[in-house]
């Protein structure tokens, strides 16, 4: 029996759903196509760079609010 080929998600669709994900809101649907194209190595990477913008984000608004 051949195995299905499985296509790698573009970047886009790993950074939208490292987005929603940071929401915790994701549809059933949604995460069964992205748990089959997001490689391991793609949710890493996304999450680290989420998680520096996420962080350098907030200390830019604390700097402007807290001069």
């Amino acid at each position: 029996m051949p195995h299905a080929e499985t296509r790698r998600a573009s970047p886009r669709r790993v950074a939208t759903a490292i987005l929603w994900s940071f929401f915790g809101v994701r549809r059933p649907t949604d995460y069964d196509r992205d748990a089959a194209q997001i490689t391991i190595a793609q949710a890493m990477a996304g999450g680290l760079i989420g998680a520096v913008v996420l962080i350098a984000t907030l200390l830019g608004v604390v700097h402007m609010v807290m001069p």
